[in-house]
């Protein structure tokens, strides 16, 4: 895919690397190559595929979940315009991945290789500084939904998710957010 055909939103976010040179900008955007856009409810990952492919969300939305027990699954997050996304454990380790990926909305993406990516990595220190940012705030954000879970009243896993995250309620469905709460859709409603 040349530089250029890469969307403006990658773009801006390779551009808000500090440190991260033009020539690098285009180098690392060149690598990135297009998904055929998926329908609402296409599967990007399932539980059982090895994903070795990092994603930028174009357009859409998609949720990550865990098969808990047949028929039953746990949202454990969610992959927005403009957010970078991969089934982590999988792309880190080239093992079948637990988790799976669907989009709740159509959605575009744009991938890019384990090899290609680390081999960035490498080369570009301050492609491995943000990558470095990325991973700790992902961490952090992680154990904040931990802490979340520990609490016993629903309503104080909501208050927490609003101070974090408000603008989650504008784009995700009522009942991915109470999976993701571990609560049932009508306690959500109640509380909301």
């Amino acid at each position: 895919m040349p530089a250029t055909s890469a969307p403006a939103a990658l773009l801006a976010l390779l551009n808000l690397i500090p440190g991260l040179l033009p020539s690098e900008v285009l180098a690392l955007a060149a690598h990135w190559h297009p998904l055929a856009s998926l329908r609402r409810g296409e599967f990007l990952v399932r539980p059982g595929q090895v994903e070795r492919r990092l994603f930028f969300v174009h357009a859409g939305l998609l949720r990550i979940y865990y098969p808990t027990v047949p028929g039953e699954e746990t949202c454990v997050g969610f992959g927005s315009p403009g957010s970078l996304l991969c089934a982590f454990p999988s792309f880190v380790t080239g093992l079948p991945s637990e988790y799976a990926l669907q989009t709740l909305r159509k959605s575009e993406l744009l991938a890019i290789s384990h090899a290609d990516f680390t081999a960035f990595l490498d080369t570009c220190p301050a492609l491995a500084h943000f990558w470095r940012l990325e991973l700790e705030k992902a961490l952090v954000g992680r154990m904040e939904h931990e802490i979340d879970l520990l609490l016993p009243e629903p309503a104080q896993r909501l208050a927490r998710l609003r101070q974090r995250s408000p603008h989650i309620f504008q784009v995700v469905p009522r009942k991915y957010l109470a999976s993701y709460l571990r609560m049932a859709p009508e306690t959500l409603s109640r509380l909301r």
